[in-house]
């Protein structure tokens, strides 16, 4: 299934519903046909294009992309990674380390006693244990602290309009 990414880097105020119902339609499936979601948005084919084409030159809309199941893919582990670092770590720093993980999904610094949480997606606890290790080991890294996902309760792609 293709999904749309989106950006709302200006907020929603400059968003009308029917640009609303439209990206709604392209989350679910970005492949719908402009005819389609033309008729459940009582626009023509022609002018759903041109809204498209217009939130995707705003930025509103930033990819179209295929969304996997990464359980599928043999990624069956999902945890959450706090991350404590040394006094005067930059995000710059923690971001170069981090992206060099190809299990680390998201990467964010944060509030509170930690300075970023990861998301880490691993074959299994035995794999996620090996990318804890490897995390540690960076030269920043003080400590970290990890919870292992048990069931997705909610996931969503646009937040609520």
């Amino acid at each position: 299934m293709l999904c749309v990414m989106s950006t709302w880097s200006e907020g929603p105020d400059r968003l009308d519903r029917t640009d609303a119902l439209i990206l709604e339609h392209l989350a679910r499936d970005a492949r719908e046909s402009f005819a389609h979601i033309g008729r459940r948005v009582n626009l023509s084919p022609s002018a759903v294009k041109r809204r498209v084409d217009r939130l995707r030159d705003d930025g509103v809309i930033d990819a179209f992309t295929v969304r996997l199941d990464p359980a599928s893919l043999g990624w069956a582990t999902e945890a959450y990674v706090e991350v404590h670092c040394t006094g005067a770590t930059s995000p710059t720093t923690m971001r170069d380390a981090f992206v060099r993980y190809p299990e680390v999904v998201a990467a964010s610094t944060v509030t509170g006693e930690a300075d970023a949480v990861l998301q880490v997606r691993a074959r299994d606890v035995r794999h996620l244990d090996e990318v804890v290790e490897r995390v540690n080991a960076e030269p920043f890294v003080v400590r970290t602290r990890s919870t292992v996902v048990l069931t997705a309760l909610v996931r969503k792609d646009l937040p609520p309009a």
